[in-house]
């Protein structure tokens, strides 16, 4: 029998997550160039909504917890519901995306994040709230993933690089213009704005989404993994809860049984995942040398990342006793510095390969954020401001350049599987990174002083070092994207 050639100008990576049958499969080839613009400008407005959603619902607890009545310390739940919410959705979204079709899935979690919204902004007592936040969180968990793998889905992998202002600019902007958004709605109208302004602009790239975005047929005789989700979606639910709860109320005794019982079931979905022919989630992916070693290097980065804004704050509030308006223009630089990340790093990596520039830049983050941790009471605005311009450079280019990496050599039909399984990894590396600054802070409060924040700063450091080692074992692995041909470059600009 004749051995089958491989198609030209595809990947060759696992071939998974529902097979060549599958919805990404089905969704077809790379869009025209204007159709993939359209994709991402969608793809970066619904992640950029999401993101800012979280920040301004963080600053309005205490507005929430005024005007229902209620102790401060029961708004809690509003947060703790839609990230538990958003850990346990996340690994069913390859399956409903491979099942059901990515535009389907993607838009339905849409709408169902508006209406959410919409519930959030008229709740009229903390039950409605928290029970409409596990709505939201739920369709906030799928969005994210299916985004991803539409977005992936349209540009091939020779194209991902210019993707770069996208992957990029909802993280950066998120995370700066969310207080100064949420601390403007919340004190000159109402905490119930920070939700009724995701209205207009889900309704937007609804519109736009079901006009712009490749329609999909998905893979109807794909079976669901019944097994698999009763073993994921308590185990995921369990690790979140118990690392928000560990951050803020303390590991013993019940977050840390809680999360050893979640740690536990996640271990046993692992072992039955790789045994039954259809899984809900397709580990088959983690075959791929570049898409592990990115992956793993993308954890301890957004720990480190997260652990070191967390414990900052902290220590230039807390410790040096800043003004919140202080701290806010002292990490603004580091918004302007993902940016420019964006703008250089298809040169970058064209020049140097991208397992030299991560693991560069990873040496960059550390060394920026051990001297955050020199900071002191008489250290100017501008010395602060200039550190995390470089970090923020640093952590922006390594995200963009280990996100390409990880896809640059997944076939179409397992783009939805690593989708999944790459957002999985970066939500739990975030509750891990706050935990960890949490627990050092926690352990570290006997030596007085600001010794609590220097040591939570340098453990996030030291995260940001294993990032750099395992960057540096990706210079072996990675394979440098396909060349594209003078013709079709010239058609795709």
């Amino acid at each position: 029998t004749a051995r089958r050639r491989p198609a030209r100008g595809r990947a060759r990576g696992p071939q998974v997550s529902g097979g060549p049958t599958g919805s990404a499969a089905a969704d077809g080839p790379a869009a025209a160039p204007r159709g993939r613009f359209m994709v991402c400008v969608v793809y970066v407005t619904v992640v950029f909504m999401v993101g800012m959603d979280t920040t301004i619902v963080n600053l309005a607890l205490p507005a929430i917890a005024r005007d229902f009545g209620v102790a401060p310390a029961a708004t809690g739940a509003v947060d703790v519901a839609y990230l538990v919410s958003v850990a346990v959705c996340i690994p069913l979204s390859g399956w409903l995306s491979d099942r059901f079709g990515a535009k389907r899935v993607f838009l339905t979690a849409l709408t169902a994040f508006t209406c959410a919204s919409v519930l959030c902004g008229v709740a009229g007592d903390l039950h409605v709230l928290v029970a409409s936040r596990v709505l939201q969180g739920a369709a906030g968990g799928v969005l994210a993933p299916v985004g991803l793998t539409l977005l992936y889905l349209a540009y091939p992998p020779e194209d991902r690089i210019r993707l770069a202002r996208a992957i990029v600019l909802p993280g950066a902007l998120a995370p700066t213009l969310g207080p100064v958004a949420g601390g403007f709605l919340v004190e000159h109208l109402s905490w119930r704005w920070g939700f009724a302004i995701n209205v207009p602009v889900g309704a937007a790239a609804l519109v736009a989404g079901a006009l712009a975005l490749s329609a999909g047929t998905g893979h109807r005789g794909r079976r669901f993994d019944l097994c698999g989700f009763l073993l994921i979606t308590p185990g995921a639910g369990l690790l979140m809860y118990a690392l928000n709860a560990g951050a803020t109320h303390g590991w013993w005794p019940a977050p840390l049984c809680l999360g050893a019982l979640g740690a536990a079931l996640i271990a046993a979905f692992v072992g039955v995942e790789r045994r039954v022919a259809q899984p809900l989630v397709d580990l088959g992916v983690f075959r791929d040398a570049a898409f592990r070693t990115a992956g793993a290097s993308m954890v301890f980065l957004v720990a480190g990342f997260m652990a070191a804004g967390y414990a900052f704050t902290l220590l230039f509030q807390q410790g040096l006793g800043a003004s919140p308006s202080h701290a806010g223009l002292a990490v603004f630089p580091k918004a302007v510095g993902l940016m420019c990340a964006s703008q250089v790093a298809g040169r970058l990596r064209d020049r140097f390969g991208p397992g030299r520039v991560v693991t560069g830049c990873m040496l960059g983050a550390a060394a920026t954020i051990a001297g955050t941790d020199l900071i002191g009471a008489g250290t100017p605005l501008w010395a602060v401001g200039a550190l995390h311009l470089v970090m923020g450079f640093c952590v922006g280019q390594s995200s963009i350049q280990l996100q390409v990496t990880a896809f640059a050599t997944i076939g179409t039909a397992a783009t939805a599987a690593a989708s999944t399984l790459y957002n999985a990894q970066r939500q739990l590396a975030s509750a891990l990174g706050v935990s960890m600054a949490a627990g050092v802070l926690a352990a570290a409060q006997s030596g007085g002083g600001l010794v609590p924040y220097r040591a939570a700063m340098a453990a996030a450091a030291g995260c940001a070092l294993v990032a750099a080692f395992f960057a540096f074992r990706l210079i072996a692995v990675a394979r440098p994207a396909p060349a594209v041909p003078a013709a079709a470059a010239a058609e795709r600009s």
